[in-house]
């Protein structure tokens, strides 16, 4: 079965992932924060579509919690805020681009400590590896 992307589904099966990966709970030992992941609607969609908000709390090799909240809704304010298109988000989690390398050729855009995710590289690809580990439809 594959998830339709950034959706509760596949917000629940990433959650699921990242908890049960021991790679990621290993490379992320260190690591404390929570993202926004902010999925922007496609150039030459409905100007009537909104951005995604996949809220993700990380905390020492553990998913604490991920959902998607509506723009409407009072939520979090996390450390960090991670944004981009449909596509450029499916470019990383098929690999095709390395996380870090979308950041800092703004294929992604970051809001939030730069310095604090390169000290982390290694949490951030195997958190990626986790999200191309649910089978995802784009």
């Amino acid at each position: 079965m594959n998830y339709p992307f950034a959706t509760p589904s596949w917000t629940d099966a990433l959650h699921s992932v990242i908890n049960s990966s021991r790679s990621y709970r290993e490379a992320a030992r260190n690591w404390e924060g929570d993202f926004w992941f902010i999925v922007e609607p496609d150039a030459g969609v409905s100007v009537a579509a909104q951005p995604v908000r996949i809220y993700v709390d990380l905390w020492h090799g553990e998913c604490r919690a991920a959902r998607i909240l509506q723009l409407d809704e009072d939520g979090p304010q996390p450390e960090f805020r991670i944004w981009g298109t449909r596509p450029r988000w499916a470019r990383v989690i098929r690999r095709e681009v390395d996380p870090i390398k979308a950041l800092l050729t703004s294929t992604l855009k970051l809001n939030g400590n730069l310095a604090k995710v390169m000290r982390n590289v290694k949490a951030a690809q195997e958190l990626v590896l986790c999200a191309a580990a649910v089978p995802t439809e784009f």
